[in-house]
């Protein structure tokens, strides 16, 4: 089964334009190390929680917006090696491609797929 990377963050709600053109040149990167598929999605129906919530869990401030995002790679092995090659490719680098967010409060992790209907 594939392996996924999952991403939430808070981005400036005046920064969308500039979070989609990060992630269309990272989505390029990540294709180019192995990724099968990326997505990327803008809040529109995100609850504010009092014990727990997207919103919560990335400290989103007021003007910002919560993104939800993933990579599918065919394994985990691919997705090891992909990362490695993508942290040393220049493409990468805050100076070329910065983040339009506060990368501080990102939350990520990898996860293995246990059913894919």
């Amino acid at each position: 089964m594939s392996y996924i990377d999952g991403f939430v963050a808070a981005v400036p709600t005046d920064n969308k334009a500039k979070y989609l053109e990060h992630a269309k040149i990272s989505a390029q990167i990540f294709k180019e190390y192995g990724a099968i598929n990326i997505v990327e999605t803008w809040e529109d129906d995100v609850p504010e929680g009092e014990i727990t919530s997207f919103p919560l869990a990335v400290k989103k401030q007021v003007g910002e917006s919560i993104v939800f995002s993933w990579v599918t790679w065919p394994s985990k092995e691919v997705r090891d090696l992909g990362w490695q090659k993508m942290m040393d490719d220049p493409k990468m680098a805050p100076e070329n491609n910065p983040m339009p967010f506060d990368g501080k409060r990102l939350i990520y992790g990898g996860f293995n797929t246990i059913l894919n209907e």
